[in-house]
């Protein structure tokens, strides 16, 4: 006689649970099938009018599905007779159910919850909404997610329309704008910075198979940005319907300052950190500290490099936060002071041009002392000339230790300041530097926050941390 097999209560249980369940997803797909036969009457239906028709009710077929799974996951909760108040601790009582519906991605999922209420003046409650961890209002955080992903990357018009088409879901620009500025408010370099393990996970895929330390560089810029004063959002006087006049108030174009990390070799660039703000320079400094305080750059396991271009600003930060970096001034923003020396200096473009190779062969050789000589001793040929030789002659003597272009890239270090440049260009201008955009400051650092969230890969941890403060709340 054989041993009979030993199955548990709970495996049992869970069986029929799961049949229960099946059963249940069968009618619902049934119900949509026959939903589906009414487009479809005619066997010899294209493909183009088959994928139209499952496209129109393809959110009808997963809602419903979700509706019954979340229904069998939490019949408990869709039962529950009794709860605790969450403040004073009293028991309450059940009342009549009540009825919600939200919108998701995979469709509206209608589902009617018992509802609590404590006479005691705590107000009422919705335990399943807890349970379901559901977010306040209809659209639901996913959609929200999606729904900003698209709205960092053009106009509110454009992405309201873009949604709509890819989703089904029908979102107006004004919420599509609503959920940014949820998303985004209060974020810091430190909410959309890659964690500490993360970085040290790309420094070591870099390091992998090389002799020396990875090169990491680190570069500071700023982008102009169109922006509005706080001004322009008072309401105008006038007749409601009265002809749109001329705006009142006056751009301007402000300083995004920001900053980009990023490791590179001969071969690729590996990005690590950027951080874009409408902000001054005290500013952005207080943000680098928070990141070397963080010690998110662990300045042990790479050679950092700083490469900027002559702003006073930017190396009184690099030399407080960064003393022992590699400094490399911008070896383009150094040429174009080349160039406008001798563009009012020489009379011939080819005698002018001859100047200016030899002086930066001298400076990629590391012979600035040989350039700073002959400045001094150059004859101006006009007052204007005069300006731009003792212009050069004091940017030269200020970066004099910062120009030895030859002995940087035999180091393997760049000498271009093209990685905050394009860092400026992807994250700045692309979204902000829009036709007829103009931007107020909190709205345009809420979407620069984004934006460095999204190429730090760090735009679904900015979300949970969105999703955490709503449950606290």
């Amino acid at each position: 006689m054989g041993l009979a097999e030993v199955i548990s209560l709970s495996e049992v249980r869970a069986s029929s649970q799961w049949q229960r369940l099946r059963d249940d997803l069968h009618m619902r797909f049934d119900q949509w099938l026959d939903r589906l036969q009414e487009p479809l009457p005619n066997p010899h239906t294209s493909l183009a009018e088959v994928t139209e028709a499952v496209w129109q009710l393809r959110q009808e077929l997963t809602g419903g599905l979700s509706e019954t799974i979340v229904a069998h996951a939490h019949s408990g909760e869709l039962t529950r007779q009794y709860a605790r108040c969450p403040q004073c601790d009293r028991r309450l009582t059940a009342r009549p159910v009540v009825s919600r519906t939200v919108q998701t991605l995979v469709g509206p999922v209608q589902v009617e919850r018992p509802y609590f209420y404590c006479t005691s003046g705590c107000g009422g409650i919705y335990p399943f909404d807890r349970a379901l961890a559901l977010a306040p209002g209809r659209t639901q955080l996913d959609v929200q997610q999606a729904a900003a992903q698209v709205a960092i990357e053009m106009p509110y018009e454009e992405a309201q329309t873009l949604f709509s088409d890819l989703t089904g879901v029908a979102l107006g620009s004004e919420r599509l704008h609503t959920f940014v500025h949820q998303a985004a408010e209060g974020l810091t370099v430190l909410d959309v910075a890659p964690s500490r393990d993360e970085i040290a996970r790309r420094i070591e895929e870099m390091a992998t198979g090389r002799l020396r330390r990875p090169v990491l560089v680190l570069g500071i810029d700023g982008a102009y940005v169109p922006t509005r004063p706080e001004s322009a959002r008072e309401r105008q006087s006038g007749q409601r319907h009265s002809r749109a006049r001329r705006a009142s108030w006056h751009g301007q174009w402000r300083d995004a300052k920001g900053f980009r990390f990023s490791l590179i070799d001969d071969e690729r660039i590996v990005h690590l950190l950027s951080w874009h703000q409408v902000q001054n320079e005290e500013q952005l400094g207080e943000a680098l500290e928070q990141v070397k305080e963080a010690g998110l750059i662990p300045q042990d396991q790479v050679r950092l490099c700083v490469v900027c271009d002559g702003a006073s600003w930017i190396w009184k930060h690099v030399q407080a936060l960064f003393p022992r970096a590699r400094q490399v001034l911008d070896y383009y923003h150094c040429k174009e002071y080349l160039h406008k020396v001798a563009k009012v200096q020489y009379a011939s473009s080819e005698r002018a041009l001859e100047w200016v190779e030899a002086t930066l062969t001298r400076l990629y050789l590391g012979k600035v002392g040989w350039v700073l000589g002959g400045l001094r001793r150059m004859q101006p040929a006009s007052e204007e000339a005069r300006k731009a030789i003792d212009n050069c002659w004091v940017y030269l003597q200020n970066h004099r230790d910062r120009t030895p272009y030859g002995k940087w890239r035999r180091g393997g270090y760049p000498i271009g300041s093209g990685g905050i440049e394009s860092s400026n260009k992807c994250i700045c201008h692309v979204r902000l530097k829009r036709s007829g955009a103009w931007w107020y400051e909190c709205n345009g650092n809420e979407m620069l926050a984004l934006r460095c969230a999204k190429y730090n890969g760090t735009f679904d941890r900015v979300f949970e941390r969105h999703r955490q403060r709503l449950r606290e709340a």
